[in-house]
Order: C-alpha cells, then structure tokens, then sequence
C-alpha cells in the first residue's frame, strides 16, 4: 500500500501544480493538493520499511493525512459553490474542479487503505 501511496502523493502534487499554474500562479491555495501530495509522499516512503510496526505507524497517518485532506476539500467545494450560487455569480470552475478531483483522489485513497487494513487484519497480519 505504500507504492500506492506514492501514486496517489504524486497525482496530488500535479494537481496542485496545474491548477497554480493554470491559474496564472496568482492564487497560491491551489497549491494545497500539493502540500498533501508531498505529506502523503514522504510518509509513504518512510512506510516501505520492512518493520511492520513502523509501517502499520506511517500507513495511520497518511490515512488520517488523506480523510483530514478528503474532508477538507470535499467541505471547501461545497462552500465555494454555495456562496458563489447565493451571491449570483458563477462558480470558480478551475478552483472548484481542483478541490472536487482533490476530493475524489482522497476518497479513493482512503477507501484503498481501509481495505488494505481490513485484509492485512483478516489474514493475521497485524
């Protein structure tokens, strides 16, 4: 799971990096995919460790890293379209894109580790 990890922290860093540039690199928040890819990045390499303890740590946390990024910005594109549709104006299309393929990259991820967790502790595992 922690390759897996590593695909998902590099999908978050280009996200954030085309949404900052394809924005012009006026608006430094669409660079938050990034910061989580790069979290997610590092505490997935230090989980491919042959020590099943400190994997088991590191996979907890960017669990938590991908839920607490999930939630985030799944919340953030509601609130974005909510206040742009109760203003009358129309939503940030490129902003709202990022954060909602933010959220479903994360959504995945998390699903994924849960599983994996549910299946590493079914076959003894842990």
């Amino acid at each position: 799971m922690a390759k897996v990890t590593l695909i998902f922290a590099l999908l978050l860093v280009v996200l954030g990096l085309v949404g900052f540039l394809g924005t012009g690199s006026q608006h430094p928040t669409a660079l938050i995919p990034t910061w989580f890819g790069l979290a997610l990045g590092l505490f997935g390499f230090l989980a491919i460790n042959p020590n099943p303890g400190r994997r088991k740590l590191f996979m907890h946390i960017n669990v938590t890293i991908g839920l607490i990024g999930f939630l985030g910005a799944a919340i953030r594109a509601i609130q974005s379209y909510g206040h742009a549709r109760s203003a009358g104006l129309d939503p940030d299309k490129i902003a709202i894109g990022a954060q909602v393929t933010m959220a479903g990259l994360l959504f995945v991820y998390v699903a994924l580790c849960v599983k994996s967790f549910i299946d590493a502790r079914r076959s003894g595992a842990v």
